[in-house]
């Protein structure tokens, strides 16, 4: 089910204190605070996005060096000493601190 927020409307019709609330979809807009009383409207925000799938799912996506490669990313990796390698990309062979 998806969460909601909602805002308290004050008597001068300016917003007061938000709240969240868990309702099916099919059910209508609460119009007053479950506890309080108070009228309330829902508020429009934006859609949650980026959840731990997701970055589970970019980290794992990150380690596939042919998939990279193919998206045309270029990838160094440490030598030691300041020193990188390319591995795969466009680019110079090796980048140092030193140039």
């Amino acid at each position: 089910m998806p969460v909601y927020i909602y805002e308290v409307i004050k008597e001068d019709g300016q917003p007061g204190e938000r709240f969240e609330i868990t309702q099916p979809i099919a059910e209508d807009a609460l119009t007053t605070h479950p506890e309080t009383g108070e009228p309330v409207r829902r508020v429009i925000t934006a859609a949650a996005i980026g959840t731990r799938w997701m970055d589970m799912n970019m980290e794992r996506s990150m380690k596939d060096d042919k998939k990279l490669d193919s998206l045309g990313f270029t990838k160094y990796e440490k030598m030691g000493n300041g020193k990188y390698e390319k591995k795969f990309g466009k680019g110079p062979s090796i980048i140092s601190k030193d140039d």
